[in-house]
């Protein structure tokens, strides 16, 4: 294809080319040439100059168009990168949004579920263990139920910035969910 490029350059770019000069020697009595022959020893070299300085244009013209092209071509392969780019960021920013909505509504009735068991068992335990013991398992329930309630009330979005918050206000207890939160992924994973 470059070949193909560049014969279209040259064939654009070439000049008609003058045909050689012809040597006229002639000789003297003692073998040595006579000033005509200097004449055209000099119209030759010009001749040959004149050519080789078009043939320098020539390969400079094929080199710019050259260098024109690929830029052109780098142009055009740079926008394509950052439309294709700027969709796919789009379609995964689409499904990671639907995916968070999915996880939060499953955690949210995850939630909810537990404190329903939590307190449905609270007068086993009452009966097994005390009074006493059977009201920490009734205050746990609806601490449950008041998270599940809040993680459904609020949108993802706000969901991230509280996460932002409380890792700012204290990162230790983040850091130590999160190992805590790896742990449990990675034995649920491993089953």
């Amino acid at each position: 294809m470059e070949r193909d490029i560049m014969a279209d350059t040259a064939a654009k770019t070439t000049k008609p080319r003058k045909p050689a000069a012809k040597r006229t020697t002639t000789t003297t009595n003692n073998g040595g040439t006579t000033a005509a022959a200097a004449v055209t020893t000099r119209t030759n070299r010009a001749e040959a100059k004149s050519r080789f300085n078009a043939a320098l244009e020539e390969a400079r013209a094929g080199a710019a168009a050259l260098g024109a092209e690929a830029r052109e071509r780098v142009t055009g392969y740079t926008g394509q990168a950052r439309t294709r780019g700027g969709d796919f960021a789009g379609d995964a920013k689409t499904k990671a949004v639907g995916l968070a909505r999915d996880g939060k509504t499953r955690a949210s009735e995850a939630l909810t579920s537990l404190s329903r068991v939590v307190n449905e068992n609270a007068t086993t335990i009452d009966d097994n263990l005390g009074q006493q013991y059977g009201d920490y398992a009734r205050s746990a329930s609806r601490k449950l139920e008041e998270a599940g309630q809040a993680l459904e009330s609020k949108s993802v979005e706000e969901l991230g910035e509280d996460a932002r918050e409380f890792v700012r206000k204290s990162p230790a207890a983040a850091v130590g969910l999160a190992a805590l939160a790896g742990f449990l992924l990675a034995r649920i994973l491993r089953r």
